[in-house]
């Protein structure tokens, strides 16, 4: 076959990802293979001894989204770590699942939030990103159920999503579980595992700007027995993009082990790397307005990015755990994480606004810099839960405790005042090449660094209890300890926190069979990474959260429905007050914001063949004046997927996702007025073929009306978002 014929489906990848992906085929491939010859090769004689590998499977993995078309699950312990359904779970929950994620090319978890009802995602980088919910920053993070801490509440590079099941998101404060009483939300990424039955899958993508990606994954038990059990995922993606100069190239591997020490001791031992190279990176955005204060109008593919700016991300994260049954209803389980993240970077910003008659952008409102940043973090969890037996009724009970320690250097350059850029400056944006002079030796640049250790440590325990014919209760506490030490930018970073208590309430009365109201209410600690115009961290946010709401299985129990009413009032909360000139943002601590709305959901399988998941969120915030707030967030929100595969036609499905948000705004940092972003929909179709058991093909259209819009309005700079784009992929199971 000539190689015109191969290239749309085996993308022609980097050096770099095609050594990681064949290392990882081959790897697996030695490693499966005699398990996959095993099994083909067993007869009817032996089939009894699959039996029991089989039976585990069934019950161990329930909640696994993988393999399935479901857009819900049935289980979910985010909010509590109690294994609830959406409907015992006195919070707004909503899941992607491995589904929506294949179905609609979500290979990043960006793309993975800005599915999620509720939840938009600023992009106010190429390669830096926040995540809100309920009109505040996310930042309590879970990888299984473990809390992540998230310095600076921002994720660096591109987080693919090719080893994930499924992203759970829990709105509103989950202090419980993640050390803090953060009213935004809590997302939970819940890993792929081993299987008991072999399987294995290639898939290959190509798309617009020539994005090329391909992905292995392979699973299954690697003894006769099915004691040991292993699982193997690389993939690799590189193209260019919509924006000037801006090229990604990802690459990614993630192995697991998992055994049966005995009949009652699961061992499981893990690793993840991924690599993000970046070049052409936007550090900061756009000037939304020039020096008269009308607004820029740039066109969509504009970049502030010089052609030497780089952002390239390592990340490797190892985890142990061991799971002991004890007895029939109780368990005991430990964890403990390791992670390592490594930034370099080279970095271009401009500060202020371009001169209204010539577009020009002055030397004295760029700064250059060079960033190195070494981001070390242990995490540690042992907790206990079961059933028990009280007062005639069954409760569920865990007990834990937590450990964490997260050091952050940093190391910033930048060029001394004899550094000659020829007094240039910059033409305007739209008609620069992305010529900047670039200093010879970065190295030998003064520089201001950073060192820091937060050291966190709890107590907690929750309960589902019982109480009486169609009552329940959800009630726990969390007993924190933090401190963190050290300097960041010659400005002492120490703080200390003892047992700060969180407790966590909800009631639970079941209407019906199948509905039920709720209650929850929780108070509110979360310590801060937001630094003021001095760069010391603001004080702690205080407050409460209350949630009021009715959840519903529908459609036979297939499709989970929930109407929720929320309220939060905080005191201190960060609020965005400019950029100092070295380009870090800063905030200022705002008393007396309340944030209020309604949340409706919908999630599951509405008819034979049709899933669809839909949201809808109408927010408000204000002030202790009763100003509106934080208006860079939308007011009402839509995230919806929904896919249909014809019974007439079972070998097609078709979906469609609709992101819509009202109009958002921004007082200008320098100038008068306001910058002002209308209300738009981005709509993306899919089509999928199963051309036999073993071959699918797809296509995506995402943005298909080529709307344009700003990516965000979180700073007083923004970049536009994504044109239409095209994305088509074969995959190959066995």
């Amino acid at each position: 076959m000539s190689p015109r014929y191969v290239l749309p489906f085996v993308p022609p990848l980097s050096r770099a990802v095609r050594h990681t992906l064949g290392l990882a085929t081959a790897g697996a491939l030695v490693a499966f293979s005699p398990a996959l010859m095993a099994q083909q090769g067993t007869d009817a004689g032996d089939g009894a001894t699959d039996l029991e590998p089989l039976t585990v499977e069934a019950e161990a993995l329930s909640v696994v989204t993988e393999g399935t078309e479901r857009y819900r699950v049935p289980l979910t312990s985010t909010a509590t770590r109690l294994d609830l359904t959406p409907r015992e779970t006195p919070q707004s929950v909503s899941t992607v699942t491995r589904a929506q994620i294949d179905d609609f090319n979500l290979d990043t978890t960006n793309d993975v939030l800005e599915s999620t009802p509720g939840v938009t995602v600023e992009r106010l980088e190429t390669d830096r990103t926040y995540y809100t919910a309920r009109g505040f920053e996310i930042s309590n993070f879970q990888v299984d159920g473990v809390r992540v801490p998230m310095p600076y509440n921002n994720v660096h590079g591109d987080m693919d999503t090719a080893i994930y099941d499924r992203v759970e998101v829990v709105r509103g404060a989950t202090g419980l579980m993640s050390g803090s009483g953060n009213p935004a939300a809590t997302v939970n990424f819940v890993r792929k595992r081993p299987t008991y039955v072999s399987q294995a899958s290639v898939s290959a993508s190509v798309g617009s700007w020539d994005q090329r990606r391909l992905e292995v994954d392979v699973a299954g038990p690697l003894d006769d027995a099915g004691r040991v059990r292993g699982r193997l995922v690389a993939a690799g993606r590189e193209g260019d993009s919509y924006l000037d100069r801006l090229s990604r190239e990802r690459g990614l591997l993630y192995g697991v082990l998992e055994a049966d020490v005995t009949d009652s001791t699961l061992v499981t031992l893990g690793h993840t790397w991924q690599q993000n190279n970046t070049d052409g990176n936007m550090w900061g955005s756009l000037p939304l307005y020039d020096s008269a204060g009308n607004p820029t109008d740039y066109d969509v593919e504009t970049s502030s990015a010089p052609d030497w700016s780089y952002w390239n991300v390592e990340t490797r994260r190892s985890f142990l755990e061991v799971q002991q049954a004890l007895g029939e209803s109780w368990s005991l389980k430990g964890t403990l994480t390791h992670l390592d993240m490594f930034s370099d970077t080279q970095l271009f910003y401009l500060y202020g606004t371009p001169d209204a008659t010539t577009g020009r952008i002055a030397d004295e409102q760029l700064t250059l810099s060079r960033y190195d940043r070494h981001l070390e973090q242990w995490v540690a969890d042992l907790h206990a839960k079961g059933d028990l037996e009280a007062f005639g009724r069954s409760h569920q009970l865990v007990v834990g405790t937590d450990w964490s320690q997260s050091r952050n250097q940093q190391l910033s350059r930048y060029p001394t005042a004899d550094f000659d850029a020829g007094g240039q400056g910059l033409p305007p944006l739209d008609d620069w090449n992305g010529y900047y002079p670039e200093p010879d030796a970065w190295v030998a640049l003064p520089g201001t660094d950073g060192d820091a250790t937060v050291k966190e440590r709890s107590l907690y325990g929750a309960a589902k209890l019982d109480l009486a014919e169609r009552w329940t209760a959800v009630a726990g506490a969390r007993l924190s300890w933090a401190d963190t030490t050290g300097e960041q930018y010659g400005v002492s970073q120490a703080s200390d926190h003892d047992r700060v208590l969180t407790p966590y309430g909800g009631l639970i009365y079941d209407v019906t069979d199948r509905a039920s109201l709720y209650a929850s209410v929780t108070e509110i600690f979360q310590p801060q990474t937001a630094i003021d115009r001095n760069g010391d961290y603001l004080d702690p946010v205080d407050g409460i959260s209350q949630e009021v709401g009715l959840k519903a299985e529908l459609f036979d129990g297939g499709a989970d429905a929930s109407l929720a009413l929320f309220r939060t009032e905080q005191d201190n909360v960060a609020q965005p007050a400019g950029t100092r000139p070295d380009g870090i943002a800063f905030y200022t601590g705002g008393d007396g914001i309340t944030s209020e709305g309604v949340e409706a959901t919908l999630a599951g399988e509405l008819a034979p063949g049709w899933q669809a998941s839909v949201g809808y969120t109408y927010l408000e915030v204000e002030d202790a004046e009763g100003e509106a707030t934080n208006t860079y967030i939308p007011r009402h929100l839509v995230r919806a997927t929904t896919s249909y595969r014809p019974a007439a036609l079972d070998a097609l499905k078709v979906g469609a996702r609709v992101r819509w948000q009202d109009d958002i705004e921004r007082d200008r940092d320098l100038a008068d007025g306001k910058t002002r972003q209308a209300a738009y929909a981005l709509v993306d179709l899919m089509a999928s073929y199963d051309f036999s058991d073993n071959l699918t093909g797809s296509l995506n259209v995402n943005n298909v009306t080529d709307e344009t819009y700003l990516a965000s309005l979180k700073w007083d700079q923004a970049f536009h978002g994504a044109p239409r784009s095209v994305m088509a992929n074969l995959t190959w199971r066995f």
